[in-house]
């Protein structure tokens, strides 16, 4: 009574769902103390304060004793609560082993393409994991964990479904293909970097035009101030050449006022010789 399956649940994979746990490892969870003492009568609602109470997952550790996590994973496969309410337990994002059970579950009994559409955005989740083995504890996180479930054979000591490859249900086009946040990542760095490249050139052409402008400028200046200095020079040398011509006029024309020669040269009178 205690450990059979609630009346109307529905098979999974074709068989009971409490037999997707292996029997030795079922067999040892309903020998167990915890199971006896905590997972009697629970419900839907009631497993979520054992659930939070978690401190780690994993399938069995020393002499082949279930942890607790695997006791309320093989409570939930006899319960069989619906799938909205496990949907519930997946996006209680403050409760992380009650997110761990939610996913090993919906591995477990959902289809493929909703394992795929369900889990994968897990991936985004770094949280820490304590993970329990026979050699003792372990830490992973809600990624990796994520990732074993969807790609590995055995998680937590027992064997998962079968499922469909990713690559098979999209060339079946029943699922769309993954979109990878480093590879997005990675293009939106491309693009920062041709738009940083680009402004960069932007502000070297710019540069050089205003350099090249200011040096036109400053040629242009210097031409004028040059042709300046040359007209200056020009109207010295005219002024030079006016102020100059009067005097070689007046020493170059021996004529007096009145018409007559007139001799520079000292006069001797012939009282004097």
């Amino acid at each position: 009574m205690a450990n059979t399956t609630v009346r109307g649940a529905q098979a999974i994979h074709g068989q009971n769902p409490q037999f997707l746990v292996e029997t030795v490892i079922r067999n040892r969870i309903y020998e167990s103390s915890y199971w006896k003492e905590h997972c009697f009568a629970l419900t839907a609602e009631s497993l979520i304060d054992l659930a939070i109470k978690l401190r780690s997952v994993g399938g069995v550790y020393g002499n082949q004793k279930p942890t607790e996590f695997m006791c309320l994973l093989l409570k939930l496969l006899q319960i069989q609560p619906e799938k909205e309410i496990v949907i519930e337990y997946l996006q209680a994002d403050e409760f992380k082993y009650l997110r761990a059970l939610a996913a090993l579950y919906i591995r477990m009994t959902f289809r493929a393409v909703e394992v795929y559409e369900v889990l994968e955005p897990l991936l985004k989740d770094y949280k820490k994991l304590r993970y329990r083995q026979q050699t003792g504890y372990s830490l992973t996180y809600i990624d990796e964990f994520v990732d074993q479930l969807l790609n590995e054979e055995r998680v937590c000591d027992i064997i998962l479904p079968r499922i469909s490859k990713r690559a098979v249900l999209e060339e079946n086009g029943e699922l769309a293909p993954r979109q990878s946040r480093l590879l997005d990542a990675m293009e939106g760095k491309d693009k920062e970097n041709t738009r940083r490249g680009r402004s960069r050139s932007r502000s070297r052409n710019s540069s050089r035009s205003s350099r090249s402008a200011q040096a036109s400028g400053s040629d242009r200046s210097r031409d004028s101030s040059r042709s300046i200095r040359a007209h200056s020079a020009d109207g010295d040398d005219d002024s030079r050449r006016a102020s100059r011509s009067p005097a070689a006029s007046r020493s170059a024309s021996p004529m007096g006022s009145d018409g007559r020669f007139r001799s520079r040269s000292r006069s001797i009178s012939p009282d004097r010789a």
